[in-house]
């Protein structure tokens, strides 16, 4: 089978940081020449993404790219600059413990 769509529900949740970049390439390859909705809360999984929504308590609260989100220093600012804060405290590249309240979509 060939999908033009393609949906990945927290694909990176439970999987060490090794891991997680190997099922990244393997997504990056799939999702190439498809629309792709990828949910996840590592960030890292969706920084690539051309759009990003940011969802908190089951609304959107921005969107657009990883950089402009940045930029915005808005919701999506704060959990990338928390998320990496904990993972450089950790000794890690990658923390996944975010409330489930806080989702981001892309």
């Amino acid at each position: 089978a060939d999908p033009k769509i393609l949906i990945l529900d927290e694909a990176t949740s439970s999987v060490d940081t090794r891991t997680e970049v190997l099922i990244q390439k393997a997504m990056d390859n799939l999702m190439e020449g498809r629309t792709s909705f990828v949910i996840a809360h590592r960030l890292s999984t969706i920084k690539n993404a051309d759009l990003i929504l940011v969802m908190n308590e089951g609304d959107i609260v921005e969107q657009g790219n990883h950089f402009d989100l940045l930029a915005a220093n808005g919701f999506y600012a704060k959990l990338y600059n928390s998320q990496f804060e904990k993972a450089a405290e950790q000794g890690n590249e990658l923390v996944h413990d975010l409330p489930n309240s806080e989702s981001i979509i892309s």
